[in-house]
């Protein structure tokens, strides 16, 4: 059993950096997954979220069925906040701005998501310029979902003509061959502490 690189750890939380193709939670598609590993340590663990299986960064577990259900609660109500860095294809000419823009399953080529403003559900993303890089025609970009659909921030950026490198459900131009994994990274977590109301600020800087 492989140990997990845990990022923050108490007696009600623990918050790991799950790293990039691999599942956070069970699924058909593999039996390797965080959760599994985590639980063979930590028994009392639970599922708080998710995040995509090509996405790696911070996922948190509660300890106990109370933190468990006031985590639940925040992740409602937004008041866990969220920011990935992502590496785009082409140079982006937009330094900052918000996209909201509804969603909804794309069931006839599931698991994809597609643009639906008529029967999607709301989904808004801000975004950052960090660094474009023209000689190699990408840009690093920091992004912040105020909502939590699946795919959000992939889609998000497809519907802005700057593919995810190494996305493979969403692209263009080549841009699924261009890196050997899905360059985006939840970095940063910020959220009261479920049981104590401490202010948490987690981060883990990503590896590309």
């Amino acid at each position: 059993m492989l140990c997990m690189d845990i990022v923050y750890q108490d007696p009600h939380i623990i918050v790991i950096n799950k790293p990039a193709n691999l599942l956070t939670v069970p699924g058909l598609s593999s039996p390797d997954n965080a959760f599994d590993k985590i639980k063979h340590t930590f028994p009392n663990s639970r599922v708080v979220h998710r995040l995509d299986m090509a996405t790696s960064g911070l996922v948190i577990f509660a300890q106990s069925y109370a933190a468990q259900r006031a985590l639940g609660k925040l992740f409602e109500q937004r008041q866990i906040h969220k920011e990935y860095l992502a590496v785009v294809h082409g140079t982006m000419q937009a330094l900052c701005g918000e996209i909201v823009s509804p969603m909804i399953c794309d069931w006839e080529r599931r698991p994809k998501q597609k643009i639906d403003w008529l029967g999607g559900k709301r989904a808004h993303t801000c975004f950052s310029v960090i660094s474009p890089c023209t000689v190699n025609n990408l840009t690093r970009v920091l992004l912040k979902p105020i909502t939590g659909r699946s795919h959000q921030l992939r889609l998000h950026m497809l519907q802005l003509g700057h593919p995810i490198l190494g996305d493979q459900l969403y692209h263009f131009s080549d841009s699924q061959n261009k890196s050997s994994r899905l360059l985006l990274h939840a970095q940063q977590l910020q959220f009261k502490h479920p049981i104590t109301d401490k202010k948490l600020n987690i981060a883990c800087k990503a590896t590309f």
